[in-house]
């Protein structure tokens, strides 16, 4: 990887185009995560790569993955749009994951989609910290020292933060779903 970082640094775009596609699929995960809408995220996530193409020559190998850089990129694009205050906090239904898990019965397919709205409403309902620690962590699937890499703090205090989130989802969601 990093010698496709080198080459593209170096101007050559076929290097550029293969961490692209290395690298979109995490992006945009990350990015609907936070935002939540398909066309938001797909927008923020080509930004992501427009601003990265613009900075490439700027990064630097400082024991850190060019996901991470990419990441914060993505992580400082996403703060710019809710700092923008054009943006209202809703969940089409249209919006909202579909795993494509039915075997069980329709049932099932109910009792997970009201679970998972369950927590996406109280995951939403977290300070903007404990919130972006849950999504780095358990929706984006980063360590503990890449979260703490992002959010720039130290991993002890990305542990502790994360034991609150999970305390305060735990008060916030019914006895019923949390089984």
């Amino acid at each position: 990887m990093k010698s496709l970082v080198l080459r593209a640094s170096d101007g050559e775009a076929e290097a550029f185009a293969a961490l692209y596609v290395a690298y979109a699929g995490q992006i945009y995960r990350y990015v609907y995560a936070r935002v939540g809408a398909h066309a938001l995220a797909e927008d923020l996530t080509s930004d992501t790569f427009l601003r990265a193409l613009r900075r490439i020559g700027d990064f630097t190998w400082q024991g850190t993955d060019f996901g991470a850089w990419l990441v914060t990129i993505a992580r400082n694009l996403v703060a710019d749009h809710f700092k923008s205050s054009r943006y209202r906090l809703e969940i089409c239904a249209s919006e909202l994951p579909d795993n494509g898990r039915y075997e069980d019965g329709p049932e099932r397919a109910l009792l997970e989609s009201v679970t998972s709205r369950a927590l996406l409403a109280a995951v939403r309902r977290l300070g903007s910290e404990q919130r972006e620690c849950v999504v780095l962590r358990f929706l984006y699937g980063l360590s503990v020292a890449e979260t703490a890499e992002i959010m720039r703090k130290k991993s002890g205090a990305v542990k502790a933060l994360q034991y609150r989130a999970m305390r305060s989802l735990a008060r916030m969601l019914p006895q019923d779903v949390r089984a």
